[in-house]
C-alpha cells in the first residue's frame, strides 16, 4: 500500500468519526454562507462549480443555494461513465434534487440534458489539506486532470477541521488549492 493509499484510509476514518460526532442540528448550520475572505476571491458573475456530497464529506449545498440566490450560476461535476473525464453541467435549482441523477461514482449529478459549464470557481471535496493549500483527494485524479485544462479556476477546499495535516505526499500532477474553508477557519489565500 502506498503512502497516499494508507493516508486516504486513515483520513476517511478520521473524517467519518469527526462528522458522526457533530449533532445533526449543529451540522445543518455549518457551511450555509461563504465567509467574506472567500467572497473576495470570486468575481460577481463567476460560475461556481461545487460537488454534491457523498457520505461524510463537508457539504457545499448551503453555499450552492447562497451563490444561486446571489445571482451566480452553479454547476456540478458530470460523468458520462466511470471511464469518462469530469465535466461540469449547470444545476438550475440547488434547492431541489429532482433534476439530478445518480452519477457513475454514486453521487448526484445533473442529467445529460443540463447545459455544460466551465466554472471559474471550484469548491472541491478532499480527504486532507495542509496550511500551504496542498490537497489529498479521493485518488481518482478527476480534479487534478480538470485543473490541468482550467488552470485559472479558483480552487477552494471545503473540509472539517480534523482534515488538516502537517504534510502530504505530493506528486507532480497534484494541483494546490487557492484556499480552504472549515467550520472554524479560513486558510489562504495561497
Amino acid at each position: 500500500m502506498t503512502d497516499k493509499q494508507a493516508l486516504r484510509t486513515r483520513m476517511r476514518a478520521v473524517r467519518q468519526q469527526h462528522q458522526a460526532a457533530i449533532p445533526d442540528a449543529m451540522r445543518s448550520l455549518l457551511f450555509l454562507r461563504p465567509p467574506s475572505p472567500l467572497l473576495d476571491l470570486i468575481a460577481p458573475d463567476a460560475v461556481i462549480g461545487l460537488y454534491h456530497p457523498i457520505g461524510n464529506e463537508a457539504s457545499p449545498l448551503g453555499y450552492a443555494r447562497w451563490f444561486y440566490e446571489a445571482g451566480h450560476r452553479v454547476a456540478l461535476p458530470w460523468f458520462e461513465c466511470r471511464s469518462s473525464t469530469m465535466q461540469f453541467r449547470l444545476w438550475d435549482n440547488p434547492f431541489d434534487t429532482d433534476d439530478l441523477e445518480q452519477s457513475p461514482w454514486g453521487g448526484l449529478q445533473p442529467d445529460n440534458a443540463a447545459d455544460p459549464a466551465d466554472p471559474e470557481v471550484l469548491i472541491v471535496p478532499l480527504l486532507a489539506f495542509t496550511d500551504e493549500g496542498n490537497r489529498l483527494g479521493q485518488g481518482g485524479g478527476h480534479y487534478d486532470r480538470y485543473l490541468t485544462e482550467y488552470q485559472d479556476a479558483v480552487t477552494i477546499g471545503l473540509a472539517w477541521d480534523c482534515q488538516r495535516v502537517e504534510a502530504l505526499p505530493l506528486e507532480s500532477h497534484d494541483m494546490p488549492l487557492r484556499a480552504v474553508v472549515t467550520p472554524t477557519r479560513f486558510y489562504g489565500p495561497f
